[in-house]
């Protein structure tokens, strides 16, 4: 496969549609589109996997999520910006959605990505331990969040639920927290 020619569609600040002209084995020439962030090696996102300390559960969120026309359970993630390093980004975006800090960093992975059919999009997952109490004061108007904290067991109960929208990242989470009891 090769890749001959880029065209930027769209000129927005955080994501943009690019058509990519390729050939494919047989030579014949072939267009995808995709959305795209940002051409680097450096993660685009950072998801956030918080197990609270003092309560011994794993911190999740109940967000409203305009393409999927309701709510979803996932991870307190957002955008690094410029200049801000992994774990910065999730520091800040853990306080932003939830209201907790970070107590340390168990674990960082290297940028991945979880729809490389659709988008260009890298995170890195970053797991933390962290403290304090559930607040979403801090949240933007945008923005539209619950926190909860699971136990292993609520884990398991929440994964039975038919009528729960689940990130992919959080569904692998919760099913490994639900069997075992560890995020990681």
């Amino acid at each position: 496969m090769n890749i001959y020619k880029e065209e930027k569609i769209t000129d927005y600040p955080h994501l943009n549609l690019i058509r990519a002209r390729y050939k494919d084995r047989a030579g014949t020439d072939k267009s995808w589109l995709y959305a795209s962030r940002q051409n680097s090696a450096r993660p685009d996102a950072v998801v956030v996997v918080p197990f609270h300390r003092q309560e011994n559960k794993l911190v999740i969120i109940k967000e409203f999520r305009v393409p999927l026309g309701g709510f979803q359970y996932g991870f307190p993630a957002g955008l690094v910006d410029p200049g801000e390093s992994v774990v910065q980004a999730g520091r800040r975006e853990l306080y932003e959605e939830t209201g907790l800090t970070v107590v340390n960093v168990i674990k960082q992975s290297p940028a991945v990505f979880s729809s490389s059919g659709l988008t260009d999009e890298s995170i890195s997952l970053l797991y933390v331990a962290c403290d304090g109490s559930a607040n979403t004061g801090h949240n933007e108007a945008s923005e539209l969040i619950e926190v909860k904290m699971l136990s292993q067991s609520q884990a398991a109960d929440c994964m039975d639920q038919d009528n729960i929208l689940f990130d992919v990242k959080t569904w692998i989470v919760l099913d490994r927290f639900a069997a075992t009891g560890k995020v990681v």
